[in-house]
């Protein structure tokens, strides 16, 4: 009996014990492919405005600033922000696109769009 326990035991003691399992790996993010994003970063409020024309929008909170472009099927809006050190002229940071419905849509042809109208 004492055998039978002591068994159970190792079992039970030997099913408890763990392996590493291995962690499953994020997969990584797609490259950003320059004509997605637009060649807008980096510019300035006036090289973007001169670039897409007056913007429909513009919200302006402590050193940043965020102009809106409207073109018949899309919206985009970059953020603008000062270097880190807070010296110099903002420049664009981020762009984001959309149509209309509020749907992502490719910076690129949003760009063209605004362009062209």
């Amino acid at each position: 009996m004492r055998r039978i326990l002591a068994f159970a035991a190792a079992l039970l003691v030997s099913a408890c014990a763990s392996t590493p399992t291995p962690q499953p790996t994020r997969p990584q993010p797609a490259p950003v492919v320059p004509h997605e994003r637009g060649d807008l970063i980096g510019l300035t409020a006036s090289e973007l405005i001169q670039r897409l024309g007056t913007p429909a929008l513009q919200i302006r909170e402590g050193t940043s600033l965020k102009l809106q472009f409207r073109a018949q099927t899309c919206v985009l809006d970059a953020y603008l922000y000062p270097s880190p050190t807070g010296q110099g002229v903002a420049r664009v940071t981020h762009v984001d696109a959309r149509l209309r419905s509020g749907v992502d849509t490719s910076q690129a042809s949003c760009i063209a769009a605004l362009a062209g109208a």
